[in-house]
């Protein structure tokens, strides 16, 4: 039976991937096509085919085009050509689209800005983009005004929307100009491995870097995000997450706008908007978190939430406790998880709905693609080597880093940041001269060569000798009655070796401290269990619906750092008690057995 399912399954991998194949071709080609012209060719054939809907507005694919078009006559006028760099800092609406689409029209690169940033952060992210122009959202405005003072360079600002700024308007601007097509001389030859955005990463740990995003690279993703669920020009995409993340903006627009579908934008996720959207809007599919899934389930009953007509649902880090509730609640017929990073060569794809799994890959494809899981030294942070000086693959079920070979046609594009690049290539992996990509992340196989997220290098710490993963502890935690969020890092102790586990916790009125004991003892080992509980009202999350661990860390489990309801795992009672300055005293000290 197990052979009979595993033939099954490389049928439709090789199926599956037959149709990918030409457009990745199409993606790597040195010249070749970009999306650019894929929204021009549906401009011209289906001109009023709906391309994006927004609240109460709908702009057909001919109508995109045209707003492109003025973009695009408006940086020709400010100077801008082929390898310039405009920032973005908007909110989700149909402008967003048209301003990077008509950019790119000129081989200009926008830099897609976070916006949930504020002062440093923000100021960090437009200098490194060394950009001179920045578009900016009017909502966002005062937002902008608290990190401007912080710019080493001044930026020409250009607002959209409503504002209260002495900035020039460009919606004003663009209303004056043409909407029809460009002179082809005034067009560069735009090439697949030109660049197309900066897309930062999200400052979990840190200040944003600057992922260069290509051409090529967006037909790859927008490919993926098209092919794998099978979306049509009919479909209708529901897009909740920022259009500044490779998620968002670049799988799920991607995908709709190289095959003509139509995007949903909604300025940002709502709970409890969500159905009444998917029923009003007709959606068929949409792009997920994790933590978005996570958001709805634990939601009040919504009388639309199984009146959709959605077909599909695709994302990334979907828990296996979340999964099954998710998709037998609101009735999603397919979920397709996929593992990937916006910078990254390394991705998986779910195809058969495996709960848990970011996807199967047998070993003819790990060959094909460079994939490897290697050995890792948890407390070091560096791959193990073996006698010879190569590292060493991982066996079943043994978590290891993913990494992905680097070649002429499987790039790793880098950041804008040359030495924040090299930090991300692992050299003399197999053998002397070869390179590959580092995910940062461990992930294991089983033996059907499914494929499972474990945990993030750095998350991942050792206690009591033993290795604890961060994922694998979220998991049992956030299944205990009343848990309605966990966010498990590890903490210093003074005296001590490795790191103590600790979990952040959002409960609710069914929460019982005993209870958690009682079911953690039973599904963790020891040295899993948290030492140490933090409850919070919520839990802080980046834009992209990742908790964020920086702070907590840093804070740790000390009374007069933290203001939050804190209890320890004490040894001596069996069970949770109430951390107070003195007891956090005679821990540092010593006195308490960890």
């Amino acid at each position: 039976m197990r052979l009979r399912t595993t033939i099954k399954s490389d049928l439709t991998l090789a199926k599956t991937f037959a149709r990918f194949l030409p457009l990745v071709a199409r993606a790597r080609a040195r010249g070749g096509s970009t999306i650019v012209d894929a929204v021009e060719d549906h401009a011209r054939r289906r001109p009023s085919h709906a391309a994006l809907v927004f609240e109460d507005r709908t702009l057909s694919y001919r109508d995109l085009d045209a707003e492109a078009n003025r973009v695009a006559r408006w940086a020709l006028e400010q100077g801008l050509g082929q390898g310039d760099v405009v920032a973005l800092l908007m909110e989700n609406r149909p402008e967003f689209v048209a301003c990077w689409l008509g950019l790119a029209k000129l081989g200009v690169v926008t830099a897609l800005i976070n916006t949930n940033l504020t002062g440093r952060p923000l100021a960090h992210s437009l200098a490194i983009s060394r950009a001179e122009h920045l578009i900016l959202d009017g909502a966002l405005a005062r937002q902008f005004e608290g990190a401007s003072d912080e710019l080493e360079a001044p930026l020409e600002v250009w607002t959209s929307g409503a504002h209260e700024t002495t900035a020039r308007d460009l919606d004003d601007d663009l209303a004056r100009r043409a909407g029809d097509a460009l002179p082809p001389e005034s067009r560069p030859t735009v090439r697949t491995q030109d660049n197309l955005f900066y897309i930062y990463t999200s400052g979990t740990t840190g200040l944003p870097k600057a992922a260069n995003f290509s051409h090529g690279r967006f037909l790859l993703m927008a490919a993926g995000g098209a092919v794998f669920p099978g979306l049509a020009a009919s479909d209708r995409m529901y897009i909740v997450l920022p259009l500044y993340h490779s998620a968002g903006g670049g799988m799920a627009m991607g995908a709709t706008l190289l095959v003509g579908a139509t995007a949903v934008l909604a300025r940002k996720f709502s709970a409890t908007r969500f159905w009444a959207d998917a029923v009003r809007y007709r959606v068929t599919a949409f792009q997920y978190i994790g933590e978005l899934c996570r958001y709805l389930v634990n939601s009040p009953r919504h009388p639309d939430e199984r009146k959709h007509r959605l077909r599909y649902c695709i994302g990334n880090g979907l828990r296996p406790e979340v999964w099954p509730e998710f998709q037998r609640r609101f009735a999603i017929p397919q979920v397709y998880e996929f593992y990937g990073a916006t910078e990254g060569n390394v991705s998986f794809v779910n195809l058969d709905g495996k709960v848990g799994s970011i996807g199967r890959m047998p070993g003819w494809m790990q060959r094909a693609a460079g994939v490897h899981l290697v050995r890792f030294d948890v407390e070091k942070e560096d791959v193990v080597r073996g006698p010879d000086g190569f590292c060493l693959d991982c066996g079943v079920g043994e978590p290891g880093e993913a990494i992905g070979r680097i070649t002429e046609t499987v790039r790793f594009e880098g950041y804008s940041d040359a030495a924040a690049s090299e930090k991300k290539i692992l050299r003399d992996v197999f053998e002397k001269g070869d390179a590959y990509f580092r995910t940062g992340d461990l992930l294991r196989r089983d033996a059907e060569d499914y494929f499972y997220f474990v945990d993030r290098i750095g998350d991942t710490f050792r206690w009591k000798g033993e290795n604890v993963s961060t994922g694998e502890v979220a998991e049992v935690i956030s299944g205990v009655r009343g848990v309605k969020e966990a966010n498990v890092y590890g903490v210093d102790v003074a005296g001590t070796d490795g790191r103590a586990g600790m979990a952040s916790l959002v409960v609710d009125d069914d929460f019982d401290l005993d209870d958690f004991h009682a079911e953690t003892a039973r599904a963790l080992p020891a040295y899993a269990r948290p030492l140490f509980l933090r409850m919070l009202p919520e839990i802080e999350i980046t834009g992209t619906f990742k908790h964020r661990k920086v702070d907590s860390v840093a804070e740790g489990f000390d009374p007069s750092r933290v203001a939050d309801a804190l209890y320890f795992l004490d040894a001596t009672s069996g069970g949770y008690v109430p951390l107070d300055a003195a007891l956090h005293d005679r821990i540092l000290t010593g006195d308490v057995r960890l």
